[in-house]
């Protein structure tokens, strides 16, 4: 009886399921929905930003033809700095008496190499390279190694701290190079090519996206005291060593030079960021013009984009688009075109400014005596009013690379009592060192009198000058420190890798 009634059950339950699925595909089965595509190749619209089958030029793509144009033009930079160091040992006092020299007892210096790495990109078929300042400051020597592994000496052809950028040549033809894009057309979630030689690993090429534009890190106020940032995010895996080497499009186009990441550890951990190419390619043609960059500035004084709500309320400042002006000084271009205080810059040229990150790179690529057109509000109406740039000096003048700006220290002729007291005929005082220059790569203390460089007298700054301007790069500082008994030395080089 219960093996019937078993069956029963079981007969009972599978004649069920059939008539419940032959009732759903009856009823409903023509309304069923799945992700597939239709007779026109589309995906339905409920498959919310999803591409529709159309390639859009920017999706994923095939970059074997963008990574063999940037390869060949991708060069390793290698560079050996000599620092030189001392035991500290006091003098030997007995060294005058028995004639034993301080070799034997005493302050020793010893010179020290130190190696680095880094990498660069070829922007002409004569071996003009765009690197980082960071990559060539404070190198002695320069090799530079080609994906072919073919090796030239390197000499540095200008340096601009602010951007982190420098120019460096090889003397070379008929050199592989990568063309100029155009930074400003770069897209958040465009593809992107790192390409260099990370942790001294031959050329590697990584692919990522730009995931943001206009990122400012502080960091380049290490070396300037005007830094320029305005860097181009992206999630291309970037290592030490990749500094100094090209980001490129999908068309093999030079994007940017990479220069930073973001990382608790020092190694890639998710964030590349990178010098725009409009950025780079204007300062890289100052440096080999001019030598030195040819800065243009607004004239104003403007709200940081790092602002705390706090910061904005004490100021008065209301939220909006746009880059807040704090001040305008007096002699600035803005001021001359009529910008005041308060004032919110929404465009520049009609490039709309998201941030003040972005106003700064974009000022970056115009020279002094260029005229933009900026757009601002005031008042709730919109006003456009043509302004001149001008340079730090407020003229319009090309401004010449002076030797002396590359020490990085305020410098002043010896007064004639001071000369006295010294019993000397003259000299130069070094009345403070900044932490950015030659002079603090030194064991050089503020208060140094310098009485001769190279061997030859030193009786003023013109003196000076004149003396570092005839030098091969080397110069070997001599003086004293007022109060104290004996001469120093200090050697000094003015061009790095030269």
């Amino acid at each position: 009886m219960k093996a019937r009634q078993v069956v029963a059950v079981v007969l009972i339950s599978a004649s069920s399921a059939l008539a419940t699925m032959w009732g759903y595909n009856h009823f409903a089965g023509s309304k069923t929905y799945f992700y597939a595509q239709d007779s026109s190749g589309k995906i339905p619209a409920n498959y919310a930003k999803f591409f529709d089958g159309q390639k859009s030029g920017n999706g994923p793509a095939d970059f074997t033809d963008a990574a063999s144009a940037a390869i060949p033009a991708t060069v390793h930079i290698k560079t050996k700095s000599v620092r030189t160091v001392s035991n500290n040992l006091p003098k030997n006092p007995f060294s005058d008496l028995f004639g034993l020299g301080d070799e034997w007892f005493g302050p020793q210096m010893r010179s020290i190499p130190e190696m680095a790495s880094g990498s660069g990109v070829i922007i002409s078929e004569d071996g003009y390279i765009v690197t980082n300042n960071h990559v060539v400051d404070g190198a002695d020597d320069l090799t530079v190694t080609l994906s072919n592994r073919k090796s030239f000496k390197a000499k540095v052809v200008g340096v601009d701290p602010s951007t982190d950028l420098a120019v460096i040549k090889i003397d070379a033809k008929g050199l592989p190079f990568l063309l100029y894009g155009n930074s400003d057309e770069a897209k958040i979630g465009q593809w992107v090519l790192a390409v260099g030689y990370p942790l001294n690993l031959e050329t590697t090429v990584t692919a990522g996206i730009i995931s943001a534009k206009g990122r400012t890190l502080d960091i380049n106020a290490r070396q300037s005291k005007m830094p320029i940032e305005s860097f181009i995010q992206t999630d291309a895996a970037v290592n030490p060593g990749n500094s100094g080497g090209p980001l490129i499009n999908t068309e093999g186009q030079l994007v940017g030079i990479n220069s930073a990441i973001a990382s608790p550890t020092g190694s890639y951990a998710g964030y590349s960021f990178t010098i725009p190419v409009n950025i780079v390619k204007k300062v890289v043609g100052d440096l080999i013009k001019y030598g030195t960059p040819q800065r243009a500035y607004l004239g104003v004084r403007y709200l940081p984009d790092n602002a705390s709500d706090e910061q904005k309320k004490e100021a008065g400042i209301q939220d909006g688009d746009g880059v807040y002006v704090l001040d305008v000084p007096a002699d600035g271009s803005a001021a001359k075109a009529g910008i005041a205080k308060g004032d919110r810059l929404t465009k520049i040229n009609g490039v709309t400014l998201g941030s003040a990150a972005e106003m700064i790179g974009l000022v970056a690529t115009f020279h002094p005596g260029d005229k933009v057109n900026v757009t601002y509000v005031r008042g709730g109406k919109e006003y456009t009013v043509p302004v001149v740039l001008r340079n730090n000096a407020g003229t319009t003048d090309v401004v010449k690379n002076s030797i002396l700006e590359k020490l990085g220290a305020d410098l002043q002729t010896l007064t004639k009592k001071d000369a006295a007291d010294l019993n000397v005929k003259g000299g130069v005082v070094v009345k403070s060192i900044d932490e950015n220059g030659l002079f603090s790569k030194t064991r050089m203390e503020e208060g140094f009198v310098i009485l001769k460089a190279n061997g030859k007298e030193v009786a003023n700054v013109d003196d000076f000058k004149k003396i570092l301007e005839g030098s091969d790069g080397s110069v070997k500082l001599e003086g004293v420190y007022p109060g104290y008994e004996g001469a120093f030395q200090y050697p000094l080089k003015l061009n790095n890798g030269n």
